[in-house]
């Protein structure tokens, strides 16, 4: 990590996003409250970590089936002869059922997560993604791991990983 990073991302500063991963919707006085610091100092400190862009979004998590979408897969995507997997994952990404897509290794080019109203819904969409690449898909049953918050001993662990290594 950066020296401008471990600045930012001191120890209050790592509680500071702590707080934000579990609620992005707290206000800076109630930030400010659970880490000790003052409003305008929570103030400057979320600016630093917005301009540095270690955070750099805030987002409403949504109840997809709520809304309709009961049905979540992940789909594979492998390229075709002279395809390229840049293409595959910007035709795919243009599918408004795609939720995200990744660029992966391995024998697969493209991964993405679609959610879709019904089981016919999906086969349409699997049709869209097949014109452009060969798909394999894999229905999520259930999401075990919600969103994991990103700590300071996450990437301790990982540097202590990359020293034994050595």
């Amino acid at each position: 990590m950066s020296l401008e990073f471990e600045k930012i991302l001191d120890e209050t500063g790592w509680r500071l996003l702590y707080e934000l991963q579990q609620n992005a919707r707290l206000s800076y006085k109630e930030l400010g409250q659970r880490v000790g610091l003052s409003l305008p100092s929570v103030a400057e400190r979320m600016r630093k970590m917005e301009e540095a862009g270690i955070i750099t979004g805030y987002h409403a998590e949504v109840n997809l089936t709520k809304l309709g979408l009961p049905i979540l897969a992940i789909i594979r995507l492998g390229s075709f002869v002279g395809e390229s997997c840049a293409r595959v994952a910007a035709q795919a990404s243009e599918i408004p059922e795609v939720l995200e897509c990744y660029k992966v290794t391995g024998a697969d080019c493209v991964v993405v997560k679609v959610a879709v109203t019904s089981m016919p819904h999906l086969e349409q969409v699997i049709e869209q993604l097949s014109r452009f690449s060969t798909a394999s898909t894999s229905l999520v049953f259930s999401k075990p791991l919600e969103n994991r918050v990103i700590t300071h001993e996450l990437l301790e662990r990982a540097e202590g990983i990359q020293d034994n290594s050595l």
